[in-house]
């Protein structure tokens, strides 16, 4: 029980620093953001007024904020699953979001697995307060 703490304890401050790098990746398409918008403002048109076409410029405004906001929203969801590790809270929630963690090659990978192996332990599902399928069937 009590290494069942301690390791969601790292959980916790793992999911913290992963949000954090999550986040600032999501800060890097704002460049593109800015190059798209600076496309369809004609900022970037010679002194002949050629240019990119605006067309060009949406599709730097559209990925760059798709990207930002699918970023931004992850880390969002992963200050939310440290904070339901640290309350043992929401264990279906915490599986789910570990599951996805596991694109951000490698360290989200690595947290992601791990927290899926610790959430799958049944000392850590009494600790949540779930039930499991075989004391449900009896």
């Amino acid at each position: 029980m009590q290494e069942d703490l301690k390791q969601l304890r790292w959980l916790c401050i793992g999911h913290m620093i992963v949000a954090g790098l999550v986040a600032l990746c999501g800060c890097f398409p704002i460049i593109h953001l800015v190059i798209g918008i600076l496309i369809l403002s004609g900022g970037m048109q010679d002194s002949h007024g050629d240019g990119p076409p605006p067309w060009f410029g949406m599709i730097f405004v559209g990925m760059a904020t798709m990207m930002i906001a699918m970023c931004w929203a992850m880390a969002v969801a992963l200050v939310v699953v440290a904070r339901r590790l640290e309350q043992h809270r929401s264990h279906t929630y915490c599986l789910v979001v570990a599951a996805v963690e596991c694109m951000f090659v490698p360290v989200g990978t690595v947290l992601g697995v791990l927290t899926i192996v610790v959430l799958l332990r049944p000392s850590v599902k009494q600790l949540f307060g779930v039930e499991s399928a075989a004391a449900l069937s009896s």
